[in-house]
């Protein structure tokens, strides 16, 4: 019994360090920085994009391929923009480090909970979204949502 015992922590061991390594791409993204979220809905999301091997979440923005979001727009861009620098458009070298976004003057009351966007740091495009509000801010049902947008993640790649 013993011997069985440690044979099956050696082999979940040896699994648990070969999965580490491989990372799946959705989208062709392989590495996600995922930004603050209504309720705490990013946390939950980071659990289950690795716990499922989908996208390895890295906490430095720098190393990531896209952008876990729940609002696009100036304040996205601006958020992008103190994270990687002004876009350059290559076309256009007079407005390099302008943004075509206009602010608005007052930001709205609330942030809309629910809907999530996987954007690519590179073109600054939405690649993926998705919609599914939790019914509550409460621990579980924010674990619910973020397992079915994962779910829908991981379904849509599939698809393409």
């Amino acid at each position: 019994m013993m011997g069985y015992m440690k044979w099956l922590s050696l082999t979940a061991l040896a699994a648990l360090f070969s999965f580490s390594g491989a990372h799946a791409e959705v989208f062709g993204v392989k590495t996600v920085y995922v930004l603050p979220m209504a309720g705490g809905l990013d946390q939950y999301l980071a659990l289950r994009l690795t716990s499922e091997g989908i996208l390895q979440v890295v906490t430095d923005p720098k190393k990531a391929d896209a952008i876990f979001t729940d609002g696009i727009g100036a304040r996205l861009e601006d958020t992008l923009t103190q994270l990687y620098g002004a876009p350059v458009d290559k076309d256009k070298p007079e407005t390099a480090g302008k943004t075509d976004f206009a602010h608005p003057a007052m930001q709205p009351l609330s942030r809309s909970r629910g809907v999530v966007f996987l954007v690519n740091r590179a073109s600054r495009d939405v690649v993926w979204s998705t919609f599914e509000r939790p019914k509550s801010a409460q621990p579980e049902e924010l674990k619910h949502a973020a397992d079915k947008i994962v779910s829908r993640l991981a379904k849509a790649n599939k698809a393409k």
